[in-house]
């Protein structure tokens, strides 16, 4: 059995990087350590904002999902965005300029939209809100779902009150009956119907990123005013994401903004944002020099760059545009998610060694969970780092715990023979990353400086795989002698075949089983007999084992949390169905061509199992080119789970099964239960169609798994290798997947007890 490193405490989506109020500081520092913001960071301090932009971003982040779930943000229906702009211009405005100012009232969702929209263009705004009501009109700052449920509600009793014939809620008009509305506000919600995509990384709504980023918007106002001084600096500055989410967060609070921003004049010219024409090279490159030069650290960092559609990070980690589905997999107590981060580690300053300088060079590790991983960077033709550089760019889980760079020289001869000195070692860890200021740290790795900032981890897909096990009996018991002697050689009823479910830590979470026979085995008197096809149930049980006086054998977890039970076959139909005591149906036909579809029976929602790798799980042309052929033919052992999505017309990638190693990655929105049993219903069936072991369930003893920490599943991403245990596992999955003990399916050299049953009653149950 395996630990589970990756466990993080559990609280929100990364509860281990919380971060408790604006004041909180990090602790106490070594003069070999130390935040960036320690140093060049005192002028922003005089900046300050009338709003609460870290509450502000966490509710500007949940609203432009919410207005993507919608629909409402999606300009394509021309007639409903008439509509909604006239409902603004010509209802809501009117109504909240009558109003007192500390009225707290939210207008429909579809006004909401276009009021938002129309407040990021901060000079538009103003001057409309002056030449039609003589006043700057400002949105109510609600921060918590309570408030805004109420506001709402109240919206909803005065509108009533003072439009009795109008709906409250938006009803798309025939084009003869919807006015035109301004062009202008028409242009600026068109434009923003981007935003969600723009800002759809997850760890944008947790509490320590966006107290960085309103740190770094501090200092971006601060570069501006430099800017308006010094007339050798470019005009205009290029944000990052996250600056760039907070200026808009600011400016959706017009009365705020204004009087923030008041002494720097007008901003939108200054800055190369939303609204204005696209940002060049230059303007990039210059920014990011001006900002090292006051700040002394890398402009774009990991989750801060300045423009995340097109960031590798993306490609990594699957954003869906709309909220995700909450966890349904935090009943199971064994079964701990996962952690993701992106990381980036950079490099300053002037190296200065005693030994032969060409022999240096520096390692990257991780402390825990991947300890084969090392990753070198010779600095050997490098005198020194005038400039902050970004040497590795990684994406680690959690249960990595941190990063050790090392310093190391070369004192081997021999090229083919690399004997190493160490010479400094520095360690960062994440939860000292987590109470540092900015999500960055600073130590000294010899004469040169060694920087790291990460993302907030977020929670990954959970990825489980099931690994042969011993025989087992009715009641779960290890058919072997162990158990008998502890049962006083009482014969052990049934025969299942057995499968234990690990989790990327190698922790055992699950025991799905299959039974095949029934009876008992007497030397010489009586054996187990093959059970129908009927009664050729799964079934799954949740935890791990109870071993017997420190041995390898024992009880499976008495908790049964699922079964999977086939109905009658009729082989005329090729067809087979599946139905699950969760409430769903598993069809599998094979007619002219595999299809396989999961239907609830209680909500009638529809997924389809396709083969092959899809959407997001698809090669991407890199893969493809170097070894197409072997990619395509290893295309036939995966199967893609897609559920219809309102967003996306090819709907929604939720998990993916590698049927020939009986492993999975789904997203948390999928319960692990579901997938397990209709994992292993898929294998019995096809194997029994094709008559042909597709997933060595003939194997009936303990595989030997590699070792703990050693290279575990999926703890290290770097998409820049081509090592497999480096790339995402269903890339390489046999080499990622693989056993220290090689398995045979076919069992000609393993000698299995005959208590188990003969050999003929597993093929049976397989294979016919």
């Amino acid at each position: 059995m395996r630990r589970d490193d990756n466990k993080a405490p559990a609280i929100a989506s990364s509860p281990s990087f919380s971060f408790s109020g604006e004041s909180s500081r990090a602790p106490a520092r070594s003069e070999s350590s130390r935040s960036t913001t320690d140093a060049g960071r005192g002028p922003h301090r005089g900046i300050r904002t009338s709003v609460d932009l870290v509450a502000a971003g966490r509710c500007h982040f949940s609203f432009l999902r919410l207005c993507s779930a919608a629909s409402v943000s999606d300009a394509g229906d021309s007639s409903l965005l008439r509509t909604s702009i006239r409902r603004y211009e010509e209802l809501w405005m009117p109504l909240i300029a009558e109003l007192p100012l500390n009225e707290m009232i939210l207008p429909p969702l579809d006004v909401h939209w276009v009021w938002h929209c129309h407040c990021l263009n901060h000079v538009h705004y103003m001057n409309y809100c002056n030449s039609r009501f003589g006043k700057l009109i400002d949105r109510p700052p609600i921060f918590d779902e309570e408030n805004e449920e109420y506001a709402t509600e109240r919206c909803r009793e005065i509108w009533e009150i003072k439009y009795p014939g109008k709906p409250f809620d938006v009803i798309c008009s025939s084009d003869e009956d919807v006015g035109m509305g301004s062009s202008d506000i028409c242009n600026m919600v068109e434009k923003c119907k981007s935003l969600s995509v723009l800002f759809s990384d997850v760890f944008m709504s947790e509490t320590v990123y966006l107290v960085a980023a309103k740190s770094r918007y501090q200092d971006f106002l601060h570069l501006l005013k430099q800017c308006t001084k010094e007339s050798n600096i470019l005009q205009r500055l290029v944000p990052t994401a996250d600056i760039h989410f907070i200026w808009l967060t600011h400016q959706s609070f017009p009365v705020g903004y204004a009087k923030d921003t008041k002494e720097m004049g007008e901003l939108a010219h200054k800055i190369a944002g939303f609204y204005g024409p696209s940002a060049t090279e230059e303007e990039i490159e210059e920014t990011k020099k001006f900002w090292e030069e006051v700040y002394d650290e890398p402009y774009e960092r990991p989750g801060m760059v300045i423009d995340p559609t097109v960031a590798i990070a993306r490609q990594v980690f699957n954003w869906e545009m709309v909220a995700p589905a909450e966890d349904v997999n935090r009943v199971y107590k064994g079964l701990h998610a996962r952690f993701l981060m992106e990381v980036g580690v950079f490099l300053k300053g002037e190296i200065q060694v005693k030994e032969n300088p060409s022999q240096l060079f520096l390692r990257l590790k991780v402390l825990r969970c991947n300890r084969s991983l090392k990753l070198d960077k010779n600095i050997s033709n490098v005198r020194s780092f005038g400039k902050w550089e970004k040497v590795w760019h990684l994406f680690c889980e959690f249960g990595t715990k941190g990063v050790l760079i090392e310093s190391r020289y070369n004192n081997s001869g021999c090229s083919c023979i690399r004997q190493t000195k160490l010479i400094d070692t520095v360690s960062f860890t994440w939860h000292e990353l987590a109470r540092a200021t900015n999500l960055v740290m600073v130590k000294n790795v010899g004469s040169i400086q060694g920087m790291v900032s990460a993302t907030p981890p977020i929670q990954a897909p959970y990825l489980l795989k099931c690994v042969p096990d011993r025989v087992t009996d009715d009641g779960g018991a290890m058919v072997c002698d162990v158990v008998l002697r502890e049962r006083a050689y009482r014969p052990q009823e049934g025969r299942w075949l057995t499968r234990t479910v690990l989790n990327h830590a190698g922790k055992e979470c699950f025991v799905v089983r299959t039974r095949v026979g029934r009876g008992i085995w007497r030397r010489g008197a009586e054996i187990p007999n093959p059970v129908k096809w009927e009664e050729r149930i799964i079934e799954l049980r949740e935890g791990n084992w109870t071993y017997i006086g420190g041995s390898s054998m024992g009880y499976a977890p008495e908790k049964i949390i699922g079964t999977a039970t086939p109905q009658k076959d009729n082989p005329k139909d090729k067809k087979v169905v599946w139905s699950l005591s969760t409430g769903d149906c598993l069809t599998i036909m094979w007619e002219n061509k595999l299809q396989i579809c999961l239907e609830n029976e209680t909500s009638k929602e529809k997924a389809s199992l396709l083969e092959g790798r899809r959407l997001q799980y698809q090669p991407n042309q890199h893969h493809l080119s170097e070894n197409n052929k072997r990619y395509k033919d290893e295309d036939i052992d995966y199967f893609t789970l897609i559920r219809p999505s309102l967003y996306k017309q090819e709907g929604k990638a939720t998990a993916l099964i590698n049927l020939k190693l009986l492993a999975l990655e789904f997203s948390p929105e999928e319960d692990a239960a579901v997938l397990i049993l209709m994992c292993m219903a898929l294998v019995r069936t096809l194997s029994e169609v094709r008559k042909e072991d597709l997933a060595g369930l003939l194997v009936r003893h303990r595989v030997q798994e590699m070792q703990v920490g050693l290279n575990d599943w999926g703890s290290i991403l770097l998409p820049s290798t081509t090592t497999p245990h480096l790339q995402h596992w269903y890339f390489n999955a046999s080499e990622v997947l693989a056993s220290a003990e090689k398995m045979n399916s076919t069992g000609a050299s393993i000698k299995y007890a005959a208590a188990e049953g003969k050999e003929e009653l597993y093929r049976q149950a397989i294979l016919s």
